[in-house]
């Protein structure tokens, strides 16, 4: 074994604990063989609805190698956002990712003090940091990692406590030990594909994103088509449902994250209080939440078409 090796993958992971993150798994930068005709598949069949930047940098989403000069690692990690308290029952939905502050601000700035504390102890690494916000297949990545396994639904599930995490990803030129796949636990389970209020996860493993409550309620920015009425299940942002159904999220344990936690009562808006909500209000709000992503017409369109009106 090569103890500078062995030594620099040791403070990999304790780095990542010091940081909350809750797991740290390690692959090899490589070319992903198996990810490449699936996704070529995917993007065909159109499953990528109007999200057509799912369509750019093919290559560099299949190879960390062209995002990262010489890269050699990717180190995956998990952070846990399930919440301690949920909405009122009566209220319009938002995924429980969106409940605190943006995710994004959140883990960036931890990902950019880990790639600094490296530099710091290790020397000159060339590496990218990466959450949710470039051409990475961080669910792929994250099961080469042997964090988890990707289930039906298409989430990356843990074993120790199922799947409300973000991924993200440091892709670095430090050889690193690498860490195993795991095998698929999600057996002869149907619920996320009986549960989904849309029929989006189309067979197991295979989720229509056009027909995703996610993107119709995000990424979509014209009017959600009819086809969708009395099938949102009161959802104004985002779906937590195949999710939610999933027995292995019944080991689900509470975030540490205090920008995670709800500000402004957002948990106890009653009905009407989101219907009456103004742009105003919506900017003080959502300033720094993942909500402000559908901006506040995007909201009122969602609001509208639950409650069966469609107009804008």
């Amino acid at each position: 074994m090569n103890t500078s090796i062995h030594k620099h993958t040791q403070l990999v992971k304790s780095e990542a604990a010091r940081l909350g993150f809750d797991f740290c798994g390690i692959s090899k930068a490589q070319f992903l063989e198996e990810e490449a005709p699936r996704l070529e598949k995917w993007l065909k069949q159109n499953k990528h609805g109007e999200m057509k930047y799912m369509e750019n940098y093919f290559d560099k989403r299949l190879d960390p190698r062209l995002l990262v000069e010489n890269a050699k690692s990717v180190v995956s990690l998990l952070y846990n956002y399930y919440p301690s308290q949920t909405q009122r029952e009566d209220a319009p939905k938002i995924s429980k990712y969106a409940y605190g502050t943006d995710y994004h601000e959140v883990i960036k700035n931890k990902l950019h003090e880990f790639l600094f504390s490296l530099k710091e102890k290790i020397g000159d690494i060339n590496g990218r940091a990466f959450v949710d916000s470039a051409p990475v297949m961080d669910k792929a990545w994250a099961k080469k990692s042997g964090l988890g396994w990707v289930g039906k639904n298409t989430n990356l599930i843990t074993k120790q406590q199922g799947s409300f995490f973000f991924i993200a990803e440091l892709i670095i030129d430090l050889e690193l030990e690498t860490d195993g796949a795991i095998k698929d636990y999600c057996g002869t389970c149907t619920r996320c594909l009986d549960a989904c209020p849309t029929q989006a996860i189309v067979e197991p493993y295979v989720v229509d994103g056009s027909k995703c409550i996610s993107y119709l309620t995000i990424e979509l920015k014209e009017a959600i088509p009819n086809e969708f009425k009395n099938k949102m299940d009161n959802w104004a942002f985002g779906c937590d449902v195949c999710q939610d159904v999933c027995p292995w999220n019944s080991f689900s344990k509470t975030h540490n994250e205090p920008l995670f936690n709800n500000t402004h009562g957002l948990l106890n808006f009653s009905e009407a209080e989101w219907n009456e909500i103004t742009e105003e209000t919506f900017n003080i709000i959502f300033k720094h939440s993942a909500v402000k992503r559908t901006k506040y017409k995007g909201l009122k369109r969602n609001l509208r078409f639950i409650k069966g009106n469609s107009d804008f």
